[in-house]
């Protein structure tokens, strides 16, 4: 694709961004400062990571060789379902660490949440080193899929001379169950073909932590397990963008898969919850627990994994998130917090006229104690009154009528301090401003969620 070709695209991506925002003010998108790099989510991309981001695939299958014409990325997970979900979208112009890193931090900031504690990328060294300067806690795996795809790539002749070598290698990787066992199987099958100088598969060997499964199998990566004849990711937009997607057709592809997966979720949603699977497992496991089972009628919570439930997108109010330490370095977070539960909160109390007055009381009591608890941490008594009638005095205005009777240096001191709380209050403004445009988005959440309990009805219907 020419340059004039891919500019002209760009300008035609850039102008639906621009007007998805004005739209809806929970879209996001940000361009990379000279680089012309773009990211952009919608307020959806954001939920389903309240949700669903225990782990991350970073889709990068598309910027692969010149098979594809678009430089185009996504952030996408899994669902309840095991359906692909997308947390965010990206044209990636320019490859470089530092683009890289621009992308992640951008995107975890659009997510307004701590980074996930597991992601999976391609094997590409820029990829690898952007992910640990950004995500240093997260686990990184790299796609075996795409190292399987690449590897019969590499070694054709080795594939079409010997036609068990696939199965041996793939055996190798998934199956073996300790690391002396994976080493010993490895050693075999590189003697056994004369592989012993092969760059390809040394660096893939140097590289066994992050994408064997004996290696990687104490962290969690959903559903992304081995899947021997895709050399995808399980894409979100796998039959939507391929080799024929240009950057003018590409948003329309885009919101094709889209709307695709979102209506499977829904289905998916309604029949979870209508209804029961029936029971016809003949397995020897079932026969031993039942000769075993000691009157124990159901699995324990503790070994159900609540991502995977029906109630994965809802949450009891014995199931509050902790106030942690985080919260106590970070208004935003603690915003972050209050807002996902005030949401479901709003979605309860709109549901009818008298669970809405409900609602209204108890916010309304909520209010009180919040101001109470504010006036008592502060120290101050807003609405009192001096003895001669006139206002009690902020704080702000205590610190500045006692600062004029000190002496110089406590003067000095004071006005210091006076200085770096002006800043304090700074910052809290910028940050009091971007939650205004948070609830903002949120309304736009809550209208989303609507046209979803629409679309379940008329599931309901159509059954």
């Amino acid at each position: 694709m020419s340059e004039r070709t891919l500019g002209s695209g760009v300008e035609h991506v850039l102008n639906y961004l621009k007007r998805r925002q004005l739209e809806n003010p929970g879209f996001l998108y940000a361009m990379e400062d000279d680089c012309g790099n773009v990211f952009w989510a919608d307020p959806t991309c954001r939920l389903n990571y309240t949700y669903f981001g225990d782990t991350v695939v970073f889709d990068t299958m598309y910027r692969r060789g010149k098979r594809y014409q678009v430089p185009f990325a996504a952030f996408t997970g899994f669902n309840h379902h095991g359906q692909p979900l997308l947390f965010g979208c990206a044209l990636i112009l320019n490859e470089s660490e530092s683009s890289f890193a621009w992308l992640f931090h951008t995107w975890l900031q659009a997510m307004s949440a701590p980074p996930p504690p597991s992601i999976t990328v391609e094997p590409d060294r820029l990829i690898q080193v952007a992910v640990s300067q950004v995500f240093c806690q997260t686990r990184l795996r790299f796609s075996q899929p795409l190292i399987f795809k690449e590897t019969e790539e590499k070694l054709a002749h080795l594939y079409q001379s010997h036609p068990s070598f696939e199965s041996e290698f793939i055996n190798c990787v998934t199956e073996t169950e300790t690391a002396a066992e994976f080493e010993a199987s490895w050693d075999i099958i590189v003697r056994r073909y004369y592989l012993q100088d092969n760059d390809w598969l040394q660096s893939i060997y140097n590289a066994r932590q992050q994408w064997v499964r004996v290696f990687i199998r104490d962290a969690f990566y959903g559903v992304l397990s081995t899947n021997e004849g895709s050399s995808s990711l399980n894409s979100f937009f796998q039959g939507f963008v391929d080799a024929s997607t240009t950057m003018q057709t590409l948003i329309q592809q885009h919101d094709k898969a889209i709307d695709s997966w979102r209506e499977k979720e829904l289905k998916a949603d309604y029949e979870a919850i209508h209804s029961t699977p029936v029971m016809k497992t003949p397995s020897p496991m079932e026969k031993q627990a039942a000769s075993l089972a000691n009157n124990v009628s159901t699995l324990p919570s503790r070994y159900l994994l609540r991502r995977w439930t029906k109630s994965a997108k809802t949450r009891g109010s014995e199931e509050q998130p902790e106030f942690s330490n985080s919260c106590q370095e970070s208004l935003t977070v603690c915003y972050n917090n209050l807002r996902q539960e005030a949401t479901k909160y709003v979605e309860e109390g709109a549901k009818s006229i008298q669970i809405y007055k409900v609602a209204m009381d108890a916010l309304d009591e909520a209010a009180k104690k919040v101001v109470a608890a504010s006036n008592k941490f502060r120290g101050a008594t807003p609405g009192t009154t001096l003895p001669n009638g006139d206002p009690y005095p902020s704080e702000e205005a205590r610190e500045t009528t006692s600062a004029m009777n000190l002496p110089g240096g406590e003067k000095e001191r004071t006005i210091l301090e006076l200085t770096t709380e002006l800043e304090r209050t700074g910052q809290r403004c910028e940050v009091y401003r971007a939650n205004l445009l948070s609830i903002l988005r949120d309304m736009e959440e809550q209208k989303f969620q609507l046209s979803l309990k629409v679309q379940n009805a008329r599931l309901s219907l159509k059954e």
